[in-house]
């Protein structure tokens, strides 16, 4: 009996041995498998998350084709900016026009521009959201980002056209920019409500730079609902007192002038298909003025 348990015993153990050897050799052949298996599942979604589907890769020409385009057009930047200046302030008849309206600035100066002002202090009629909204809309840092996104747009549709159109603007408006600081440092006169650097308007100079380019561009139908924008700014500065009525003259001249020579190149200075000539005439006394002359 003892021999049988002895010998049931040991019986037990090599029996247990043995499965617990196929047990281990088991698992042994299959996990190799299983782990195969599991990279081949691990690796799958990592191609997948790699490699997207092929109507959804991108063009690596097309997202460069902005910054090739700025790059090359940064790069002649100031070589525009001192020709549409040359254009600009070389011509006689854009002279007559500037020196006419700084002539003004100085007559307004003495009297009128504080008779206007008392006018608009007492009756103001832009307030709140009409005041403000103005007052970003005549923004040149409006201007410069609304044309900024004209520029991108049309490099990245590849429409040379219109980028061409936006690159003229962006020229006339840097061009009017650099002249109002240039003027308004050597001016350096206060607003009536008391500000710095008044003469002459930004606001006032960069709106008709938009609005005679526009014009140019796209004739009477853009240009002329421009153009009563332009004046909507122009009144909304003297309105709130940011400028004296002589500022907003000489900037929208000057905005005029610099929209209509730099995006209508070598063209006659036009307004509604008259041409802008000098006046000097001694009728009833000595006289200087501009005259508009259209043939028929």
């Amino acid at each position: 009996m003892k021999a049988y348990r002895r010998n049931g015993f040991w019986l037990r153990m090599v029996c247990t041995g043995l499965l617990l050897a196929a047990g281990c050799a088991n698992p042994g052949r299959i996990a190799p498998e299983r782990k195969t298996h599991a990279g081949c599942e691990a690796e799958s979604p990592r191609h997948e998350l790699n490699e997207p589907p092929a109507n959804q890769v991108e063009d690596p020409s097309k997202e460069s084709l902005f910054i090739e385009s700025a790059r090359a057009d940064l790069a002649d930047w100031p070589g525009r900016i001192i020709e549409g200046s040359r254009q600009t302030f070389l011509r006689a008849d854009n002279m007559t026009a500037l020196l006419l309206a700084g002539g003004a600035s100085v007559a307004m100066h003495q009297d009128a521009d504080k008779d206007i002002a008392d006018h608009f202090e007492r009756h103001r009629s832009l307030r709140n959201f009409r005041d403000e909204s103005l007052y970003v809309v005549g923004h040149p840092g409006a201007h410069f980002v609304a044309t900024g996104v004209w520029y991108a747009l049309s490099a990245e549709n590849r429409d040379e056209f219109n980028k061409h159109r936006a690159r003229t603007m962006m020229t006339a408006l840097s061009v009017t920019w650099l002249t109002t600081l240039g003027l308004k440092a050597i001016r350096d006169n206060e607003t009536p409500n008391g500000k710095n650097w008044a003469w002459p308007s930004g606001h006032t100079s960069s709106s008709f730079t938009v609005a005679s380019v526009l014009d140019e561009y796209y004739g009477p139908k853009v240009g002329i609902p421009a153009y009563v924008l332009a004046s909507l700014v122009a009144y909304r500065m003297m309105d709130t007192g940011d400028h004296w009525a002589s500022d907003v003259v000489f900037g929208a001249t000057l905005g005029w002038v610099v929209g209509h020579t730099v995006a209508g190149k070598h063209k006659k200075l036009e307004v509604a298909g008259f041409e802008v000539l000098p006046y000097l005439g001694d009728a009833g006394g000595p006289a200087m003025g501009v005259s508009l002359v259209k043939p028929f």
